[in-house]
């Protein structure tokens, strides 16, 4: 069973993570689309000066018919990625593919290897090697390596004026200038652009696992404190009749001052007993009775009331301008707020502040202190387990479960230090998560 709920916990991280490597992939995508328009341009562009600027013959209604192609192909791929994310290694496979047949039948069509444009094709080795697996890479160099060889041999060079010129004033020299030049410009900003949509996603992955680990680390102290308090509810059931047979006998309903202490005795051992069952609840047990029914002021009020009545809090500022709206709460958001409203009250036992409110729906509740407020280290680490200025073991899970409770229900927990001193502490939950539509 404890098996099950650690893989239950994983589950909503380990698809974040897969929509990460999607998103990362769908980024991939999108600039070779963006390369394969930059190369439709410059396909254009030579051309134009090739043909009408210095005067070589080009079968251009071919070449036209080529240039078509891979327009209509980006087109296509262009409204394609634009609605689906999940890019696979296969589909970029044949992306690459295709702009290797592209270059192949520009290059068949304008001189083969004598053209100086022939060295583009390590442009697409070199993005398949950044972009795909092991063996789609390997077969891009085959096929790039088949297709150079098949130009060398079946297609026909063309005469540039001044070939065999040396220096600049080769025509041959100036393409593979401007090839070189082309083909340093595109990788330094395509594979810049590559490298850093697989950094964020390796940033968001790793963020992913702490993720798990951290709802994997609550499951267990879960089902610790499920076990826990089963163990402690055959002593609690124990005291709680002693007790009562205690208040029966004459040695002590005789004597009022026992039988005060003996009213107080069963008052807190009743408040054990709830814990115990709100500890069962919060750990999925009797889930049926665990959620609640009722409006949102109703719930925060007797909150309070309860909060107030069981902490020795010398001054509490409760303020409440949400507008009443039927709501379903369970224990594990009431144990949220009373943990920021406890960590406020042992940093300031003279004065604790709740506030609540309605913004942009969400429900934001302020709790403040007038205490020394949090460190610059806590705050850096707010929300990690043990993360304690209390400098004692198996502190800071209050704040750490707080903020997972949260996340959990689509909310956020924020924390800072007031300018006027103390602490403040920001729960923002959406409406959507506890409210219920009236019938």
């Amino acid at each position: 069973m404890s098996g099950q709920l650690l893989s239950i916990a994983k589950l909503p991280s380990f698809l974040a993570a897969a929509r990460a490597g999607q998103a990362a992939g769908h980024q991939n995508m999108q600039q070779l689309i963006q390369l394969r328009w930059i190369a439709v341009a410059g396909q254009i562009t030579t051309i134009l000066v090739v043909a009408w600027g210095i005067g070589i013959k080009l079968p251009l209604v071919y070449m036209l018919e080529v240039l078509a192609c891979l327009i209509a192909f980006n087109v296509a791929s262009q409204l394609r990625w634009h609605e689906k994310w999940a890019v696979s290694n296969g589909e970029l496979f044949l992306a690459i593919l295709v702009d290797v047949a592209s270059l192949t039948a520009q290059l068949y069509l304008s001189g083969g290897t004598s053209n100086p444009f022939v060295y583009l094709y390590l442009l697409q080795v070199i993005l398949s090697a950044v972009l795909l697996e092991a063996w789609s890479t390997w077969t891009i160099v085959a096929i790039a390596s088949a297709c150079l060889a098949g130009l060398s041999v079946w297609s026909k060079p063309i005469a540039l004026p001044l070939f065999h010129e040396r220096g600049y004033f080769s025509l041959y020299i100036q393409g593979m200038l401007i090839c070189f030049a082309l083909n340093a410009a595109l990788l330094v900003v395509f594979i810049t652009r590559i490298m850093s949509n697989l950094r964020a996603g390796d940033a968001m992955l790793a963020s992913m696992r702490q993720r798990a680990a951290e709802e994997e680390h609550i499951v267990r102290m879960g089902l610790l404190a499920s076990g826990a308090a089963h163990e402690l509810g055959t002593p609690l059931a124990t005291l709680s009749v002693i007790l009562g047979d205690w208040r029966r006998m004459p040695e002590f309903s005789k004597n009022p001052e026992l039988l005060e202490e003996i009213g107080e005795m069963q008052a807190q051992l009743a408040r054990c007993k709830s814990i115990v069952s709100g500890i069962l609840l919060s750990a999925g047990e009797a889930r049926g009775e665990s959620s609640a029914r009722t409006t949102i002021n109703t719930f925060l009020d007797e909150l309070v009331q309860e909060w107030c009545a069981s902490r020795p809090v010398a001054s509490f500022d409760y303020r409440n301008t949400i507008e009443d709206m039927p709501v379903v709460f369970d224990t594990a958001f009431k144990q949220m707020i009373c943990n920021v409203l406890d960590n406020a009250l042992e940093a300031s036992p003279e004065w604790v502040r709740l506030e609540a409110r309605c913004e942009d729906g969400a429900i934001k509740l302020l709790v403040s202190d007038s205490g020394p407020g949090f460190a610059p280290d806590i705050l850096e680490q707010f929300g990690k387990p043990y993360n304690s200025s209390k400098g004692k073991p198996g502190r800071g899970l209050g704040l750490f479960l707080t903020v997972n409770v949260a996340r959990t229900l689509g909310g956020t927990v924020e924390a800072g230090n007031r300018p006027e001193g103390g602490a403040a502490v920001l729960l923002s939950l959406p409406l959507t998560a506890i409210a219920v539509e009236e019938e």
